[in-house]
């Protein structure tokens, strides 16, 4: 058994991320409008019919811009927080709505989804992990810090999607207002390289096949700067850094494949139709 893993797009410009079993799948986040959303995934073989679901993680544009235009045209149920529905003033009939509370399992289509809340300067911001016949994968972005409950569940992830949002330098020595960079850089904002890096070496599950590095930004970081940082350190997990200008491959997250080697899965091919997860 298996779950699929894709970055339909990460970063201030947009964030979707899907998680799908053969049968089912789920999106965490809908930052990107309807018809881009739906482009990504045709282009990643991929079937919006099997979405079950879209969670969201906290209100800010990025992360919901799609998700009223989506939910209508579909019929898909939205999983959020009441305060972040407030928040977020979006018009979504009651009955496709489903709220979802701290560290308490939604269980759907044989995945079961596990919210908790974090640090981030939002009303009620959560992150999330999914799991399905043993397989685990984690959706960690918008991070203002690494705390108790980040480190619990990701040491449990087979795969994650996590945020390397800034490198200090460039952030300190950059165009950004001093309040953006104080807001960046606080416990409620974003993870630097350093930190996202050090949690990724002391809290690592020894199966933790592919790390999507995820939400970079385009004036404070460097995707060649990530990946380089984090290959040093690789071991037997795969990096990927999930773009903020397309989708990633999807890839199959099945442990025991890998075997030691980080290239040991293959990533599915984009427009691969046929495959229609």
């Amino acid at each position: 058994m298996s779950l699929f893993a894709c970055s339909l797009n990460s970063g201030s410009n947009g964030n979707c991320y899907y998680i799908g079993s053969a049968h089912n799948a789920v999106l965490v986040d809908a930052g990107l409008s309807c018809r881009e959303t739906e482009k990504r995934m045709r282009e990643c073989g991929l079937s919006m019919l099997k979405v079950r679901a879209v969670f969201i993680s906290h209100e800010h544009s990025d992360h919901i811009k799609g998700i009223e235009r989506l939910s209508a045209k579909y019929g898909i149920p939205v999983y959020i927080s009441q305060l972040t529905l407030k928040h977020s003033r979006l018009n979504i009939p009651a009955s496709q709505v489903n709220e979802i509370f701290d560290e308490e399992k939604v269980e759907l289509h044989e995945m079961d989804i596990i919210p908790f809340r974090k640090f981030h300067d939002a009303a009620d911001p959560f992150s999330f992990i999914i799991s399905y016949k043993g397989i685990t994968i984690g959706i960690f972005t918008d991070l203002g810090r690494v705390c108790k409950k980040l480190i619990h569940h990701f040491s449990k992830c087979h795969a994650a999607f996590l945020e390397s949002n800034y490198d200090a330098e460039m952030l300190e020595s950059g165009p950004y207002p001093l309040h953006l960079k104080n807001r960046i850089k606080s416990g409620n904002g974003h993870l630097s390289n350093k930190q996202a890096l050090q949690l990724f070496i002391r809290h690592r599950n020894k199966q933790l096949s592919h790390l999507f590095l995820a939400h970079l930004s385009n004036e404070n970081n460097s995707p060649a700067l990530v990946e380089n940082l984090f290959n040093k350190h690789t071991l037997n997990t795969r990096i990927i850094i999930a773009s903020r200008f397309n989708s990633t491959h999807v890839y199959e997250i099945c442990p025991g494949i890998m075997k030691g080697k980080a290239e040991g899965i293959i990533p599915l091919r984009r427009g691969t139709q046929f495959q229609m997860f």
